[in-house]
């Protein structure tokens, strides 16, 4: 009865798992099917060594076991040029094969190329512009701005088919990944960091979309609709989401960013054009010096000497305080003050003073002063 049960049990497998969605394996993307392509192509290769290793080895079990006293025996037997012929050829032309594939795939379907440029065989119209899709990893739930729209929605996005995506990926506080395993392969979001991927859905439907990195507590739930439809029906989406009485700007987006967890779909009719870059350069907070801006100064050189007090500690991690025993607190450039912008009475460029800083009430430094110096002092009589 049991062996019964267990033939029954294994004759139902194949069943089962024809209703599985390997969605994977047949996406309904361009680049995800060409992903689908290199995974298949590569599994089939490396079979070329598999399949034949595992059945030589039940064959030779089985052919030189004790019992078979038919079986060749050399006990002198040391070396076989054919057989080693084969051993190292084999493996070998199937690493040149992968690494060829592999090297070519990797660029042609490198995340940050445009479709246009070759990424696949399909050819983007050059009339018509990728649509712009900006995504926020937030704690938990993913945030979408439409910038080309004017629009924004939480967990819920739709695309028109056969059209160009470009995206742009960051995220508030921990690392996420971002994922339409239908679409495209999955792209790290990090905070004060911007990553892209290009991708194109071709067939209409409902897809899913998720973060394939835990980030907490409310990672489970960190799940988004996404929608491939027709022209007409991206612009009725997007008529549905301007019908939302709903904005969000600044303030409404750190409310917004607070964790919470399984999130329902929300739309935003109107969205601040310049959110995304002020989450990218961790700058949304009133006040908050963005981080471009501190690069720049950098690059000039810094503040001097007289900045050293303006300071804060930097808390990019909400609170979490990681890494505190271990390495001393960073800080960022409190405030800084701007030039006013160009007029008729200042314009941008003023006469240079030719004199050399001396900094805020210090003096010059040894090496400048003592120039002077050596450059009056009489020439050295050299000794007889």
């Amino acid at each position: 009865m049991g062996r019964a049960l267990r033939l029954s049990a294994l004759l139902a497998l194949p069943a089962l798992l024809g209703g599985c969605n390997l969605v994977v394996l047949s996406p309904s993307g361009e680049v995800a099917r060409r992903q689908s392509d290199l995974v298949m192509i590569s599994t089939a290769l490396m079979l070329i060594i598999i399949v034949p290793v595992m059945a030589l080895t039940i064959f030779f079990a089985w052919r030189y076991r004790a019992a078979n006293k038919e079986a060749a025996y050399e006990p002198e037997w040391s070396h076989s040029t054919g057989l080693e012929l084969v051993i190292w050829a084999a493996p070998l032309i199937i690493i040149i094969c992968l690494g060829a594939l592999t090297w070519a795939a990797t660029h042609l379907l490198d995340p940050f190329r445009p479709l246009a440029r070759g990424a696949v065989e399909r050819t983007v119209a050059e009339a018509e512009r990728p649509l712009e899709v900006n995504v926020v990893a937030l704690d938990w739930k993913w945030l979408f701005i439409l910038p080309e729209y004017g629009i924004a929605t939480v967990n819920d996005l739709a695309a028109p088919v056969g059209r160009e995506i470009r995206f742009r990926i960051s995220a508030s506080s921990v690392m996420n990944s971002f994922y339409i395993p239908a679409l495209a392969g999955q792209i790290y979001a990090m905070p004060g960091m911007e990553t892209k991927l290009h991708a194109v859905i071709d067939q209409p439907g409902d897809y899913r979309g998720l973060s394939a990195n835990y980030s907490g507590a409310g990672f489970s739930g960190m799940r988004f609709r996404f929608r491939g439809l027709s022209a007409e029906d991206f612009q009725g989406w997007v008529s549905e989401v301007r019908g939302s009485a709903q904005a969000l700007d600044r303030p409404g987006y750190l409310a917004l960013e607070r964790p919470s967890e399984n999130v329902p779909a929300r739309h935003f009719s109107r969205v601040d054009a310049d959110l995304f870059d002020a989450i990218v350069n961790m700058c949304v907070e009133p006040g908050k010096m963005c981080m471009h801006d501190m690069m720049s100064i950098d690059a000039q050189g810094g503040l001097g000497v007289a900045g050293i007090g303006n300071v804060q500690r930097l808390a990019y991690d909400r609170g979490a305080g990681r890494g505190r025993a271990l390495f001393p607190e960073r800080t960022v450039v409190s405030s800084i003050c701007t030039l006013p912008g160009p007029s008729a009475e200042r314009p941008w460029r003023e006469p240079v003073n030719p004199a050399p800083l001396a900094g805020a009430g210090l003096l010059r430094p040894l090496s400048s002063r003592l120039l002077p110096l050596a450059a009056s002092r009489p020439p050295a009589i050299p000794e007889s």
